[in-house]
């Protein structure tokens, strides 16, 4: 028996609304998120939108004048860091919660890309940002350019950008992890960086010196390298370390890529039979099967996924209208210093 044509237009909210006995305007409010909507109102809308396979036109919904766009952008500096991996799904995860969806991009350390990125989510109608900034300038994140799009700023600042900002406790775990280091007897300690106009080099690299002062120590310009941006910078500067005439005991690594890259050039000197015993290695930042280098190592860990939550949580408690104060707010995250595992006795020279 025939019943009729096929069905084979695009079904409605109001078709939607009818099927669940409620107004356009609940519908619309369900698929947002659900607030303001009791939870079995929301099981009949989600079950109507099923049965008639409904799905929203989001480029026409997102021009509509008093319509939100439902998406956030989330700039980071290096999308090929799995840190910054963990990160996102942290962003996500709270999104999710909040009924929003996340425009992730790239900005590879330039600031150029920085601007247009931001420029390209605020054209895009985002509700707010997320922005792991480059650090070199900050016009393009004021209020003049962003308007009433809430910001937050994530592992870094920028100088003279007053914005939401959630950090690690860089300086305190810069400090702790070379005090420890300093207590086990070195005297030698190397510092491998990234350039000085990141906010978090310049803050551990604080923590590094305070340690050394306390121990009537300064920072010997021969062991210090800073600039390294990736891992073959990284693993270069550590070659150089390592060819000195007294190399250093201990090397602190301000993150993931520059640990990789020490661990790199350390490995390839352990290749020749006659190589000394490598330096004991401070790690800021977690690195994958690190521990199975055979190099002494001590961690200090956070969790860049809790970063990359919190950071959502302080955005969307700006979104939505939570009784916060006006003020940039400032969060910094704990970290934990490890212990040093596989340690030699310090103060050796290299065999020549």
């Amino acid at each position: 028996m025939n019943s009729g044509p096929e069905r084979n237009v695009v079904p409605t909210v109001r078709e939607v609304a009818e099927l669940a006995g409620v107004s356009p305007m609940t519908v619309s409010r369900t698929l947002s998120g659900g607030k303001y909507v009791r939870p079995e109102v929301q099981q009949r809308v989600m079950d109507a939108v099923a049965t008639l396979g409904y799905h929203r036109n989001e480029n026409a919904r997102s021009i509509r004048p008093g319509h939100r766009s439902d998406l956030i952008g989330v700039a980071i500096t290096n999308l090929a860091n799995p840190y910054y991996g963990n990160f996102a799904l942290g962003v996500e995860e709270v999104a999710a919660q909040h009924g929003r969806r996340m425009l992730l991009g790239n900005t590879g350390e330039q600031v150029a890309r920085e601007k247009q990125l931001v420029q390209d989510f605020v054209g895009r109608q985002v509700e707010g940002l997320i922005v792991v900034p480059t650090g070199a300038a900050a016009d393009h994140l004021r209020p003049a350019r962003l308007g009433d799009i809430p910001l937050v700023l994530a592992s870094r600042t920028v100088r003279g950008l007053k914005a939401d900002t959630v950090l690690i406790d860089d300086i305190s775990g810069a400090y702790e992890s070379t005090k420890r280091i300093l207590e086990a007897g070195h005297t030698r300690v190397a510092f491998l960086g990234n350039v000085i106009s990141v906010a978090t080099a310049s803050r551990r690299y604080e923590g590094f010196c305070q340690a050394l002062s306390e121990f009537g120590l300064e920072p010997d310009p021969e062991l210090i390298m800073r600039g390294q941006q990736d891992a073959a910078d990284a693993q270069k500067a550590m070659e150089a370390l390592l060819d000195l005439a007294d190399p250093p005991t201990a090397v602190f690594s301000t993150n993931n890529r520059n640990t990789i890259g020490a661990l790199e050039a350390i490995g390839q000197r352990r290749l020749r039979s006659a190589a000394p015993p490598p330096p004991t290695l401070i790690a800021f930042d977690d690195v994958e099967l690190a521990h199975l280098m055979q190099v002494p190592l001590l961690v200090v860990s956070h969790d860049p996924k809790e970063l990359g939550a919190q950071a959502a949580r302080m955005l969307f408690e700006r979104l939505d209208g939570a009784k916060i104060t006006k003020k940039p707010r400032r969060v910094e995250l704990p970290v934990v210093v490890g212990d040093i595992l596989g340690a030699p006795a310090p103060n050796r020279r290299a065999a020549r």
